[in-house]
């Protein structure tokens, strides 16, 4: 199997689907041999990855080789003679609009220079909110993949229900449209609890900072809280659009004086539960998601999110670990941050213990290797 991916590990700044693939890799890789064509840089990165070989085979693990490529000489004609050298059965895509990782292997596949079968997953960017960017454009590649024809010659993989209703949108001649969760990182032990004082509270953003990920909203919402209710709210994550930022360090430099919002800058990925663990709570008013690592990993560290509707993770205020909520409702949000701000320690207690049973339940009940075995078959 060959993985094209525009971000792979030891790189982080991307975000959900380097995860995405890292957990597939890993959970997969007693079932194929795996090979993963990435880009030699981080996101907005200038520079390679330091210690790592640039264009050529990598062995990562048994099993598991990457190829780090300098992407400014990865034409056409390389990737075709990468594909066939590697000469797989599969070929996993994990975007759509990437230029070189997704649309030049279509093109290789539809031009029939490569004969392996091609696997599609998204990764949300046909979600509503991912759609509203730039969407002119968006729209035209689509309607061009749909009369190429090439589209009922691949396979569709749709990580949660509403991504399989957007694939079907977009694309109603697929030929194969399979719906599998994404497999995530194994449950870490319970953290100790934090101090809680009801009155004040420790809130954590972790994505990157972008118009999709929608922290803005979030900003302007911690300006109608009570002056009564003492928040310090750490943001974390690489800035992708310098202008959007812009417009939400003028709303921090606004805030009251009990709200405190701090810029630190990337988090890598395995400092992510240990600073998740330093908080009270994870929030994130995403315009969507397919399924939204942060999230979970929240869950796993034992900490109750403030997430918008637009995820998987629904009614989660009726088990006591967190609020999805809808964007259109402001007032709502105000409200889950006073009830968070106001729990004592009991209170904080139970919702940090019931989130971790709650990611327990969800690796436990997913059966993920014989669907994807199925799907890669």
């Amino acid at each position: 199997m060959l993985i094209l991916v525009d971000w792979y590990e030891p790189g982080y700044k991307a975000g959900g689907p380097i995860q995405s693939v890292r957990n597939f890799v890993e959970a997969m890789q007693d079932e194929y041999e795996i090979s993963v064509l990435t880009s030699d840089r981080d996101i907005n990165e200038s520079v390679p990855y330091e210690g790592i070989a640039v264009n050529q085979w990598v062995n990562r693990a048994p099993g598991i080789a990457v190829y780090y490529a300098n992407v400014a000489s990865l034409y056409s004609k390389k990737i075709c003679e990468l594909i066939v050298d590697r000469n797989p059965d599969f070929i996993y895509l994990n975007s759509l609009f990437s230029y070189r990782f997704s649309i030049i292997p279509l093109i290789l596949k539809w031009r029939k220079k490569i004969s392996a079968a091609i696997v599609l997953a998204p990764r949300g960017m046909l979600q509503e909110g991912a759609m509203q960017i730039k969407t002119t454009k968006k729209k035209l590649f689509l309607q061009l993949l749909g009369f190429s024809g090439i589209i009922k010659k691949i396979r569709f993989h749709a990580t949660d229900r509403q991504e399989k209703k957007d694939i079907i949108q977009y694309f109603p001649d697929a030929g194969s449209v399979t719906e599998i969760f994404n497999f995530s990182a194994p449950l870490p032990e319970l953290p100790a609890p934090i101090l809680k004082i009801p009155g004040t509270l420790k809130a954590v953003y972790i994505s990157r900072i972008t118009q999709k990920k929608n922290i803005l909203y979030i900003l302007n919402t911690l300006n109608k809280v009570s002056d009564r209710a003492f928040i310090e709210f750490s943001i974390y994550g690489e800035i992708e659009e310098m202008e959007y930022w812009q417009e939400a360090q003028s709303i921090i430099k606004d805030l009251p004086e009990n709200i405190k919002a701090i810029y630190k800058g990337p988090l890598p990925h395995t400092a992510v539960i240990s600073v998740l663990g330093a908080h009270h709570i994870f929030i994130l008013p995403t315009k969507g998601e397919n399924f939204g690592h942060a999230i979970f990993e929240a869950f796993s560290a034992g900490r109750p999110v403030l997430i918008s509707n637009k995820t998987p993770w629904k009614g989660l205020k009726e088990i006591k670990t967190g609020w999805d909520l809808s964007l259109e409702d402001p007032d709502s949000w105000v409200a889950a941050l006073e009830e968070a701000t106001g729990f004592d320690q009991p209170a904080f207690n139970t919702w940090s213990e019931n989130c971790w049973k709650y990611a327990g339940r969800h690796i436990h009940i997913a059966d993920l290797k014989k669907e994807y075995i199925q799907l890669f078959s």
